[in-house]
């Protein structure tokens, strides 16, 4: 009960974040970006609190990605046991997926809310948040040409361990095809057999949200170390850039929840929109206050019964595997905040790496913990595979408590939208059935 009536963590993040931007500006305007007084504290003190709270999130990134994925692809592997449903789910999942990930690109491009910067600013940027030799080599290595056969080659991993440990610097893509293999021979085998595996993948799961759980305790004094850090050196036009950053995420979540959402629900689902949003309004603002779909389930699963009068055999199935498995407004975040970051650090992407973030944000979808902060570790390895640092993560953390909140009410719309489509195929199947009988 004490802890109830204390400050809430998102709030203490952003007081972190505002008293780190007045300062870090105040700093700037009276000591001067060259003042020694303030490289030594911005260098030392400051860094070391930063690093400190981001470390905490790196170390885990490894048992997170592998224990979420795997779970998530093994529950969609058990779709086989239910037949058109679960083929129909998957299919639906990667649909949202990658519209929204195409919304979030299209956006970044056409918006570039990362520009701006003056040449000298971005140099200093890049050299506080990394070695420019680190940096300029992950580029270098990402515009190295390789044949399409090389690459294909490179996505199945020899050593998953060697992949694990590289996670961070390029080894992303091989060890999330190994996790995704394993999830899929983890459903083939028998259910016995199975259970041990599955039982230490969600014990794995669970405290590695608990160690982000751990780490999100430092996310007040880290942001604001981070944030002065960035405000002392880049000004207003750093803040500026998060506030265009945060502007285009809305409108893109919103564009994915009330554009596409509505198209499919009336071409499939044959349900009128503003109706549908009527009926699970409650499951939305569970969502948002939450920022959790997984605390939103329960509720979920109550309106798909009771408020759309979905078949609960369906609405149980689609609901409890998307709740980790289908996570289109994170994987439309994720993309993004990774574009928007390479832009801010002055890294160009090409139309084959925007393509890899497209890839690897909808299959970060399915391997995203449903919980407060639980896409962070994926979007730190995708930036680290695009050649940004990943503790750039520290820029745009202080703003995420009203974008997470939004992005979980468009993975729980996401949810309900796909069990109200597969319902309604399912309805249409058993009628041919019967009249082919």
């Amino acid at each position: 009960m004490q802890e109830r009536r204390g400050t809430p963590l998102h709030t203490k993040i952003l007081i972190g974040l505002i008293l780190g931007a007045v300062l870090g500006l105040l700093a700037q305007s009276t000591l001067g970006t060259g003042n020694e007084t303030l490289k030594w504290w911005v260098d030392n003190p400051l860094n070391f609190v930063g690093m400190l709270f981001l470390r905490m999130i790196f170390m885990i990134v490894v048992p997170l990605l592998v224990s979420a994925l795997i779970l998530g692809v093994a529950d969609i592997g058990d779709a086989r046991k239910v037949g058109r449903v679960g083929v129909r789910s998957l299919v639906m999942t990667l649909l949202l997926s990658g519209i929204a990930v195409m919304i979030a690109v299209t956006a970044v491009n056409l918006i570039r809310p990362g520009e701006g910067l003056a040449p000298e600013q971005r140099e200093r940027l890049v050299a506080s948040y990394s070695k420019k030799e680190d940096a300029e080599k992950k580029v270098a290595q990402s515009k190295e040409a390789k044949s399409a056969w090389d690459t294909i080659l490179e996505f199945v991993p020899q050593n998953p361990v060697q992949e694990a440990a590289r996670a961070l610097e390029g080894g992303l893509i091989p060890l999330m095809v190994f996790a995704l293999i394993f999830g899929l021979a983890l459903s083939a085998v028998a259910p016995e057999k199975a259970l041990p595996i599955k039982e230490f993948m969600e014990g794995l799961f669970a405290v590695s949200q608990k160690v982000i759980e751990f780490a999100m305790k430092l996310a007040p004094i880290g942001v604001f170390a981070l944030v002065f850090k960035t405000t002392a050196l880049l000004g207003l036009d750093a803040l500026l850039a998060l506030g265009r950053y945060a502007a285009l995420v809305i409108v893109c979540l919103a564009l994915h929840q009330f554009v596409t959402y509505s198209v499919v629900i009336k071409l499939i689902a044959k349900m009128n929109p503003l109706d549908f949003f009527r009926r699970i309004r409650t499951v939305m603002l569970t969502a948002f206050a939450t920022s959790s779909s997984n605390a939103t389930l329960p509720e979920a699963l109550r309106s798909a019964r009771e408020d759309l009068g979905l078949p609960r055999d369906i609405s149980s199935f689609v609901l409890t595997v998307g709740a980790t498995a289908n996570q289109n407004g994170t994987a439309l975040f994720e993309g993004v905040t990774v574009l928007f970051l390479a832009q801010f650090f002055g890294i160009p992407l090409t139309v084959a790496d925007q393509f890899t973030v497209v890839f690897l944000s909808i299959l970060a979808g399915v391997g995203t913990a449903g919980v407060p902060g639980g896409s962070w570790p994926m979007i730190a390895i995708l930036l680290a595979k695009v050649g940004v640092p990943p503790t750039a993560i520290g820029l745009v953390l202080g703003i995420d408590r009203i974008l997470d909140m939004s992005r979980t009410v468009l993975n729980v719309t996401g949810d309900i939208t796909i069990a109200a489509c597969v319902s309604k195929m399912e309805e249409r199947s058993g009628l041919r059935d019967a009249e082919g009988a």
